[in-house]
């Protein structure tokens, strides 16, 4: 909300922002009395902007209570307030319902503290980290290398060996293009697998069109790889090996530290894409013998745009930059980094840590709730190894029943059939295809993300609403009346027109 107001020559516009507290007024002066108002500053003028997070709750739920109470008593869909507070994902705006919020292998969102954390870079700390001459640089510096100390501790690392990026695509092209291209003279062989996440499945393709080998290995039905296969594709010319630490389709977890350990035998550098892994399950970069692992910050409730790249430093490993500059982030990385989402990212990373066991207990106890009752359904089945996986991520196939179908149908709940980054696709998932599913169990299925903030309500209306939407439209599939009959869908002679 704006106010002018004119005060012995002075135009002062003050705002108020809905739902924050204590917020300092921003002044603008004319020019004739800019001189006057520069004399009454005083020296200790504090740049930080506070933002009052519980009171703008309070706030906000008044706003919305005497909403719903309106709507009440005039009859307007029968909305009433208790309906609206449940929770904030089925809150009705006026603009329509917004849904159960369960698609957290996507994005998560933003925790309160990562955004208090952040504001004050938008209003006073606004210099840039790079400018080593003045106050605004060193202070905004060093909330940078702050929030790099956070991120390196959560995986045992030095913070020099932390590089920031605009997130786990960058990080994972830095890796398969620049070690394969500083190696090249020596080495031109790569070796990654055929679930790895899209963004590394085309950078090692790309590779292929400069001349290197990439051997793509298979997986086995729990989505595993063969450690032994592993070994066998190894061969002198190997630059590097990249694997995935936790599948973001189905959740599945590798066996990272025997990995690194077959890589540091035959003196490989080793890289894991940790994005849907980092700050959600263990990962020490020495334990386990990781060279360069990539990292994403909206993946754990901080903000999107801002990544990082661990190099390791002893022994050094050396890539080629995919962009050329200043010589920022060890001459790896150049731009000016973006203080406000590094803090984020940082202030992010120290939650995960903080956090840790509390959010492994709540997730792994909604994910098994979860998971039992949809299992619970006849011919369903979940994708991936029930023991070697990161439990906030579900996937499962509801056989008999067209996955984007049951998606229209549960227009309720943000859900996903597949990668977020593949969805401009309707092919069916690679990754299921690389377990041995065919094309209809492929499109069958459904990934269910749980996270910090999801609740018990919501994970009790997601079963019942799977329950009953699949059953209906299971109703509906010629197909499912078959297979009720006992007919073998697989003796039948289908013939076309």
């Amino acid at each position: 909300m704006l106010k002018n107001t004119r005060t012995n020559g002075l135009l002062k516009t003050s705002y108020r922002v809905f739902g924050l507290q204590n917020v300092h007024p921003l002044k603008f002066y004319s020019s004739s009395a800019a001189a006057t108002a520069v004399k009454k500053i005083a020296d200790n003028i504090s740049l930080e902007t506070h933002t009052d997070i519980q009171a703008a709750a309070r706030e906000q739920a008044e706003e919305r209570s005497s909403a719903g109470n309106d709507s009440a008593s005039n009859g307007v869909g029968g909305f009433t307030a208790p309906n609206a507070l449940k929770h904030a994902y089925q809150e009705n705006t006026g603009f329509g319902t917004r849904p159960i919020y369960l698609d957290m292998q996507a994005t998560t969102p933003t925790d309160p503290r990562v955004l208090d954390t952040m504001l004050k870079f938008y209003t006073g700390l606004y210099g840039n980290p790079h400018s080593n001459t003045h106050a605004y640089g060193w202070e905004t510096n060093k909330e940078i290398e702050t929030a790099r100390e956070h991120v390196a501790k959560l995986i045992n690392a030095d913070p020099k060996e932390i590089v920031f990026t605009s997130g786990a695509t960058e990080s994972n092209n830095m890796v398969v293009k620049g070690i394969a291209r500083f190696y090249k003279k020596t080495k031109n062989h790569i070796i990654t697998t055929r679930t790895e996440h899209k963004c590394v499945l085309e950078a090692a393709r790309a590779m292929i069109n400069e001349g290197f080998e990439v051997t793509f290995l298979n997986v086995n039905e729990d989505g595993l790889i063969d450690l032994e296969d592993l070994k066998k594709n190894i061969r002198p010319e190997t630059c590097l090996i990249s694997v995935m630490a936790v599948n973001n389709e189905i959740g599945v977890m590798q066996p990272i530290k025997e990995i690194g350990e077959i890589c540091r035998k035959n003196k490989i550098f080793f890289h894991t894409d940790a994005a849907q892994a980092y700050g959600k399950v263990p990962l020490d970069v020495d334990k386990m013998n990781i060279d360069l692992m990539s990292i994403s910050s909206h993946k754990i409730y901080g903000p999107k745009g801002i990544g990082a790249l661990y190099v390791r430093r002893r022994p050094r490993v050396r890539l080629d930059p995919l962009l050329s500059g200043g010589g920022q982030e060890r001459g790896l990385r150049s731009g000016t980094l973006a203080p406000p989402l590094v803090a984020g990212f940082g202030e992010a990373a120290r939650l995960m840590k903080q956090e840790y066991d509390a959010d492994v207990a709540h997730i792994t106890r909604l994910s098994k709730k979860l998971m039992d009752n949809l299992l619970a359904l006849e011919h369903t089945t979940l994708n991936g190894s029930s023991k070697h996986r990161y439990p906030g991520c579900v996937n499962v196939s509801f056989a008999y029943v067209e996955g984007e179908s049951l998606l229209m149908a549960l227009r309720d709940i943000a859900l996903s059939s597949g990668s977020a980054c593949t969805s401009a696709s309707l092919e069916p998932s690679y990754v299921l295809h690389a377990l041995g599913k065919d094309d209809a169990l492929a499109h069958s299925s459904i990934r269910f993300g749980i996270g910090r903030f999801t609740t018990e309500d919501e994970v009790d209306y997601v079963i019942k609403a799977i329950v009953e939407r699949v059953k209906y439209l299971r109703e509906l599939s010629p197909l499912w009346e078959m297979v009720q009959e006992g007919i073998d869908l697989n003796s039948i002679k289908w013939s076309g027109h």
